[in-house]
């Protein structure tokens, strides 16, 4: 199926090219890979590489990728091989999409990206963080005016049977209510492949609404499901609520939300989790499955150079057997080519279903200043992470020093982490050396090269930030753009 799409693509090309070169685009990106992970019981090399481009030529456009992975590289660290696996192996077109646009009425059929509101009923996304793929593949229309409408159908690989699909299909409607008010609603249904290929099947129905005022925007959503031809078990009930304001105030801007998640988990969608640090209520438990709270935050503009920030949320199960609250506060200053920031996170989940408790608690600060004409940012921070499981108390500390600036074309980023069990295991404890460099090699093309070692988690580096997971070991990044 895919070969003949890309056949038909590329006639199509050739036939748009030869009837009108000056109206024909061409963007692409490739990007390419190379990991040396210095792991046990591990292949060490992996090569990943993407090139992937889009064709538009007047109302018409489409786009394909290639992907190779040789092998797959897990971003999970003890899915270590032993030996090379065939099923890692991974090589040819996996993304393909033709759409054609013309005024307000679009159609698209291939690989899709796309969500309902803000994701709460229905997402179909690619999380690269966390090497997840929810996209969909099949068809969407869509109307966007003033008037705004959805339409999809298409399929998904089951995440447990192999070269096997779940169906999904649904509509979604935006329109405008009063001044600066919009009105929506949503209807989804999905099919999922469970044992004896029987398909199990999840209907979904949201309403909303998102308030755009010259001091207040604000969006409400009310969600319900309804799971059911589930063999061997009754069908089942969930809901789900989450509400998001935000007030400006001239110097004071204040902000707050609201979240109810009862029994509404399932693969298509994205839950707010309502809190700075994007936390889930405990660690052993999938968001919506149970789970309710609040967050309030605010920023305050203090003269002209100084700004503070404070966030905090609360979140709880149904019997209040786990609970957790989410604090981050900062407070920054500039002063000409100064800069200071000084900032405190703490994370604390209580699960007294299962006697567990933990807690996380992270002082920054930060500085930027010239050097030589350079600018240079330096971050430090001291994490103390304790934990307790039943009787048996464990706690450690994790110190971070972490540099970046500049040089002419070349971004320099050097880190130093740490990890000690007590202030005794100072010079006994792991260390973990990072360098990140980055260049951009041509005008459209930049190199980005790792060493050392990191112990994973959310990492900024020279004006990026991302999730990784731990690693030791080289890495090598080209991206190219045309």
């Amino acid at each position: 199926m895919k070969i003949k799409l890309f056949l038909l693509l590329i006639s199509l090309a050739l036939c748009l090219g030869l009837s009108g070169q000056n109206t024909l685009s061409i963007n692409g990106l490739n990007e390419a890979q190379f990991i040396y992970r210095t792991a046990e019981d591990s292949l060490n090399a992996y090569f990943r590489d993407s090139f992937a481009f889009s064709l538009a030529y007047r109302n018409f456009s489409f786009g394909m990728k290639y992907i190779a992975e040789l092998p797959k590289y897990s971003t999970q660290q003890q899915e270590l091989m032993d030996n090379l696996d065939p099923n890692k192996l991974q090589l040819g077109w996996q993304e393909l999409y033709v759409s054609y646009a013309k005024d307000a009425f679009s159609i698209h059929a291939g690989t899709t990206e796309e969500s309902f509101g803000n994701g709460l009923s229905f997402r179909s996304y690619h999380d690269l963080e966390f090497d997840e793929d929810h996209r969909i593949n099949g068809f969407l229309f869509k109307y966007d005016d003033n008037f705004k409408i959805k339409a999809l159908y298409g399929a998904i690989e089951s995440p447990d049977y192999a070269l096997k699909y779940d169906l999904v299909y649904g509509a979604d409607l935006m329109s405008p209510y009063a001044y600066g008010v919009r009105l929506g609603a949503s209807a989804l249904s999905m099919r999922n492949l469970g044992a004896m290929n029987n398909y199990a099947q999840r209907d979904v129905y949201s309403g909303r609404m998102l308030i755009t005022w010259d001091m207040l925007d604000a969006y409400a959503e009310y969600a319900g499901s309804e799971a059911y031809k589930q063999p061997g078990l009754s069908t089942s009930f969930g809901k789900a609520i989450y509400a998001n304001a935000d007030f400006n105030l001239g110097v004071i801007q204040l902000g707050g939300a609201y979240k109810l998640y009862d029994d509404f988990q399932y693969r298509l969608h994205d839950l707010a989790m309502a809190n700075y640090h994007n936390e889930t209520l405990s660690d052993a438990l999938a968001s919506g499955v149970d789970e309710e709270g609040w967050q309030i935050r605010s920023t305050i503009t203090i003269g002209e150079a100084a700004n503070l920030n404070v966030d905090y949320a609360e979140a709880w199960d149904s019997s209040k057997l786990k609970q957790m609250n989410d604090l981050y506060t900062a407070m920054d200053w500039m002063l000409g080519s100064l800069w200071l920031e000084t900032a405190y996170s703490h994370v604390e989940k209580v699960d007294d279903a299962s006697s567990y408790w933990q807690k996380e608690t992270t002082p920054a600060l930060s500085l930027g200043f010239p050097v030589m004409g350079k600018q240079v940012q330096l971050k430090s921070e001291f994490k103390m992470a304790e934990k307790q499981s039943f009787a048996v108390v464990a706690e450690h500390y994790e110190p971070k020093l972490q540099l970046d600036t500049a040089i002419g074309k070349l971004s320099l980023s050097a880190a130093l982490q740490s990890n000690w069990e007590d202030f005794d295991a100072i010079m006994d404890s792991r260390y973990w050396p990072a360098v990140e460099v980055k260049y951009p090699v041509a005008s459209h093309s930049d190199l980005v090269l790792f060493a050392g070692k990191e112990a994973g988690g959310k990492i900024c580096r020279n004006g990026v930030c991302r999730y990784v997971s731990a690693f030791q070991g080289i890495k090598a990044e080209l991206s190219t753009r045309f």
